[in-house]
């Protein structure tokens, strides 16, 4: 009896990560979050700080760095704390939707973008950066992307153009 219960207990804990997880792709799917410069990063990075929006805040965290990276690709964001405004990589407004097989692929959970992010907060999120708007959170977290070897990726994927390839 207690082997099943047990098992009954890890299958709908599994179910209700699974549901979690789609729910977080949902929301991530509509790329609805802000992005803003968090201070100045080492050399080929950008510090940003990713506000992510999700009816679960924890699962919010986890979509903060799909949506750090998209933001350096098709976004770019205003600058201060020290920083200056950055362009997105990406200069064609078409590019997603062209190289939408591409991105999907990028984009899926454990896909190439983590290559690309690292979290600087440890996962530690100040109450200040956790707020309930409505019925979801708003999560703000600080997010490493390694710019230079995601812009150098892209382009030998032929994704986007080389910085030199205007001249």
């Amino acid at each position: 009896m207690k082997k099943v219960l047990l098992l009954l207990f890890l299958a709908s804990t599994i179910s209700m990560v699974g549901q979690a997880r789609k729910k977080a792709d949902e929301d991530t799917k509509e790329w609805r979050y802000e992005i803003q410069c968090a201070g100045v990063g080492h050399d080929g990075t950008y510090l940003v700080k990713v506000w992510s929006y999700s009816k679960k805040g924890n699962v919010a965290i986890e979509q903060a760095k799909k949506n750090a990276v998209h933001g350096v690709i098709f976004k770019g964001f205003t600058g201060g704390d020290g920083c200056t405004s950055q362009k997105a990589l990406a200069s064609n407004p078409n590019l997603e939707a062209e190289k939408k097989e591409f991105f999907d692929l990028f984009f899926e959970d454990g896909g190439k973008y983590m290559k690309y992010v690292s979290v600087s907060t440890d996962g530690q999120i100040s109450a200040d950066d956790r707020k309930k708007v409505g019925k979801e959170y708003k999560v703000g977290i600080v997010i490493s992307v390694m710019k230079d070897a995601l812009r150098k990726d892209l382009e030998s994927a032929g994704v986007i153009k080389g910085l030199s390839s205007g001249f």
